[in-house]
Formats: structure tokens, sequence, C-alpha cells
């Protein structure tokens, strides 16, 4: 079951949601908008490698806009700090961000119960396309879970502080 906006607030008051900043105009009827920071990342040296941390380069969203290109992974993150606790939060881009070519994530719109920290977002375009910093990118919307939970523990994403590349490498060294 999807929560709605309103269950969302009632969550947010139980403090079982967070998000910071929080600002009631961006609740939807089942979501809550969220924003894209004035921060990208992209890779730099190719092939990329599964076992090694990739190298990237930091691009700084100006207010007047920053032209993304096709062919590019561009990864930003969200404006706002989210925690879920026994839910679990998923992450999809806007109609409106879609109709103009643009994803905001390749295959990691999933989160999972317990995450704290800033949603990375994958973004790529179809064709060139102008964003500015604080747009309304993406919504975050909320499942309830059934049975027994354990809350997300993870030594590559938990409790970021901005935008992370790939951390798949930490996989490898575990084994």
């Amino acid at each position: 079951m999807i929560l709605s906006g309103k269950e969302i607030e009632k969550k947010i008051q139980e403090g079982l949601i967070k998000i910071d900043p929080f600002e009631p105009k961006l609740i939807n009827p089942n979501s809550y908008n969220l924003r894209l920071h004035n921060e990208l990342v992209v890779y730099t040296e190719f092939p990329l490698d599964m076992k090694k941390l990739p190298k990237t380069e930091k691009i700084l969203i100006p207010e007047s806009g920053y032209e993304l290109k096709p062919g590019v992974l561009y990864l930003g993150r969200t404006l706002e700090y989210t925690e879920t606790h026994g839910l679990v939060p998923m992450l999809e881009g806007r109609s409106s961000i879609g109709r103009l070519g643009m994803y905001v994530h390749i295959t990691a719109g999933f989160g999972d119960v317990g995450f704290k920290g800033y949603w990375t977002l994958e973004i790529s375009v179809i064709h060139p396309l102008i964003i500015y910093p604080g747009v309304q990118i993406c919504q975050i919307f909320y499942h309830t879970v059934e049975g027994e939970l354990t809350e997300y523990q993870s030594n590559k994403y938990q409790g970021n502080s901005g935008i992370q590349p790939s951390l798949l490498y930490k996989d490898f060294e575990n084994k």
C-alpha cells in the first residue's frame, strides 16, 4: 500500500519519516517532491572498473542553468535529506521531467527500510536539456511493509553527506 500525502505528513509528525528541509507545499496526493541540489558529479576515466573506486569531477549548477548532454551519466543529489523507519521509500522522476526527456534514475529508485541520507540521482537525457538548482526533480513515495523488519545497514551509502559514485568495489573487498 502507498501512503497518501496526508499520511506522509502524519508519519513525519510521528518521526517515522524525516525530510529536511520540509516544505508542506511539496506534498502531493501520494508523494512528496524532492529538489535538485546545485552539484553534479561525472565520471572522468573510462572504462569504469567495478573493482575500483571511479574517478570523478564535480560540476556546480549555476543559477543561470547548466546544459546536460545526451550520452553522459550525471550523478546528482536531492537537496533534501531523508530518513525512513518502518516504511519502504521509493523514488521516481516527476512526469514533467520525463516529458523533457530526462531520467532521474537508471535502476536505483528503490530504497530500503531505515535508509538515512541524500538520494543520489543517476541523471541522463535523450537530448540537450538545461537544468537549474532547486528544481523539483523527483518524488518520493512510501510503501508499507509486512513482516519482521531489519533496518538498512550499509558501509557504502547509509548516512551519506553528498553525491556518491558507485561504491560497488567494496563488495569485492569483502569477499
